[in-house]
């Protein structure tokens, strides 16, 4: 994989753009948790803390909530909440919940979620990126809205690389 922001073929231009990024940060995501153990995946930093684990399927549900409320113009249904309740709110169900998995299952999460967004992505216009909408109470529209799920996975990889640091040493 190249490390630049390109036009990407079967998508417009802009999009293509917003893609490469998607694409580059999933990327170095995956090379922070490359080869962990489920006990690295699941190991707390604090009584109150996330792991390494539920911080890769909240990137997930982030980007699945994404998905039904941008693209299907929505809230979660019930069935959507059982399954990305806990990973998108995270703090003690979080902890409860998710742990016990090894990182094909992240990863295969991860790669699930984003292939959605990638065929969804792949039939909209550079205009659409640019539409208004109200988000979270604020003016915005869906490029911003797009950047911010791929933002939101950078914070919590930097997380990620800090908890990796914390794992006890064998």
């Amino acid at each position: 994989m190249e490390a630049k922001i390109e036009p990407l073929k079967g998508f417009t231009p802009q999009i293509g753009h917003l893609v490469s990024q998607m694409n580059y940060v999933r990327k170095t995501t995956f090379e922070a948790v490359s080869g962990l153990t489920t006990s690295e995946l699941d190991f707390l930093p604090s009584n109150d803390g996330n792991s390494i684990g539920a911080l890769l399927l909240h990137i997930a549900a982030v980007e699945k909530g994404f998905q039904i409320e941008i693209f299907e113009g929505r809230r979660p249904n019930n069935q959507e909440m059982l399954e990305w309740g806990s990973p998108y709110n995270l703090g003690e169900k979080g902890r409860r919940d998710i742990k016990g998995y090894p990182l094909k299952f992240y990863i295969t999460k991860l790669e699930e979620v984003r292939h959605k967004t990638l065929q969804k992505l792949a039939t909209l216009t550079d205009d659409w990126l640019y539409e208004n909408r109200l988000w979270d109470n604020y003016s915005s529209n869906n490029y911003f809205i797009w950047f911010h799920v791929f933002e939101d996975e950078i914070n919590h990889r930097g997380q990620i690389r800090m908890i990796r640091k914390m794992l006890p040493q064998e």
